[in-house]
């Protein structure tokens, strides 16, 4: 079932990631399918060797990135995943300090930290936190998305990131895992069974009313009046098969 957006103070689907080998392929391919805006590309993950591309749905977000150089993190995953796959789940709390501090207590490694005057946010390891990398972000104010590039909301289509299905050998253990850190398992967010431990096998996105507005103190734009360069979806529409994810799409 797709839940509708939280209220204020409850941990947040905020962006999904996939790792894709050809960047410019799979961002056509999402653009075309479901009538996407034209992404951002954030220079700063080059710092990972990646490149990327971000496109805005309602006022969440799905991302694609591909490797730019050898020995990056999403190159070595669909190296091992033989195809394009799920990378990360980025996900909004009230709060990073006691999300870290439970992180910290329970032996679970940061990848990569920052704090900047807008954004702060850590990286955990997927190793300890099992089926994807998960990241934790306290956007200031929480209406922003730095990631989402300027001027997002002019960008954005009237869809929105409103779940996810992680495939693993012990769902019990990575829901526990999950809640414990995250301080509940985030709405929209489905744990299964697989032996094989495929990880983050789909992202399902929502449908959103065209008078929506995309965030709290965007000036009353909605997404229909404020959309720049959508191309048309494709109708219907069907889920779209990314090599090892899944991007569905379910009507309000």
């Amino acid at each position: 079932m797709i839940e509708p957006p939280l209220a204020p103070g409850h941990t947040r689907l905020r962006q999904a990631v996939i790792a894709a080998h050809d960047l410019e392929a799979v961002a056509g391919r999402l653009r075309r399918e479901f009538g996407l805006g034209e992404p951002f590309a954030d220079e700063g993950v080059s710092w990972f060797g990646l490149r990327n591309a971000v496109f805005a749905l309602g006022d969440t977000f799905l991302e694609v990135v591909s490797p730019a150089q050898p020995a990056t993190s999403a190159g070595r995953l669909l190296e091992r995943r033989g195809a394009d796959c799920g990378y990360m789940l980025m996900f909004q709390v009230p709060s990073l300090e006691p999300v870290v501090a439970r992180a910290r207590g329970a032996g679970v490694r940061e990848v990569f930290s920052v704090s900047l005057e807008d954004m702060a946010e850590v990286h955990l390891h997927p190793a300890d936190m099992r089926g994807a990398i998960v990241s934790v972000s306290e956007p200031r104010p929480p209406s922003a998305w730095r990631w989402g590039g300027p001027g997002w909301e002019r960008r954005s289509a009237p869809l929105r990131v409103a779940g996810a299905r992680i495939a693993v050998a012990d769902p019990e253990a990575v829901i526990s895992r999950w809640g414990a850190i995250l301080g509940e398992l985030p709405a929209g967010v489905e744990v299964v069974l697989d032996e094989g431990e495929p990880g983050l096998v789909e992202i399902l996105l929502a449908e959103e009313s065209e008078g929506r507005s995309v965030a709290e103190g965007s000036e009353g734009r909605s997404v229909a009046e404020g959309s720049e360069g959508r191309s048309a979806p494709a109708a219907p529409r069907t889920p779209l098969d990314l090599g090892r994810v899944r991007v569905t799409v379910a009507a309000r």
